[in-house]
């Protein structure tokens, strides 16, 4: 099994910053991707920034500029620093992983839990 556990959430007002951490643990062969995504009330969950073990990033077109995520991958930790926060970045932010337990096995996904953000006009 794979453990995922997000923090760093919290209350932020309007233009402020805020990093979230994220980290994997458990029978992890090797860590395809990480990423974060987020769902504010009455919306469905939506990708927020995305890390693979190549290197490859991407990101909402929403948080494009203000949003960077990076990775320990020694640590199967990743980060998101989220900068010039918004009303709209509102949401309960998850974490997931995406691994393998056994060479050339099966990718599966694993999410945390949540972590909420709020940010305050």
């Amino acid at each position: 099994q794979v453990q995922v556990v997000e923090s760093g959430g919290g209350l932020v007002q309007a233009g402020g910053s805020l990093r979230l951490s994220c980290k994997a643990s458990g029978s992890i062969f090797s860590m395809i991707a990480m990423g974060w995504y987020r769902q504010a009330p009455g919306k469905q969950r939506e990708l927020v920034a995305v890390s693979t073990s190549g290197g490859y990033t991407n990101y909402a077109d929403s948080v494009k500029g203000r949003f960077t995520i990076s990775r320990d991958n020694a640590k199967n930790t990743v980060y998101l620093q989220m900068s010039s926060l918004k009303n709209e970045d509102t949401a309960v932010y998850y974490c997931n992983a995406d691994v393998r337990m056994v060479l050339d096995g099966p990718i599966f996904r694993y999410w945390g839990q949540g972590t909420q953000v709020t940010v305050s006009s």
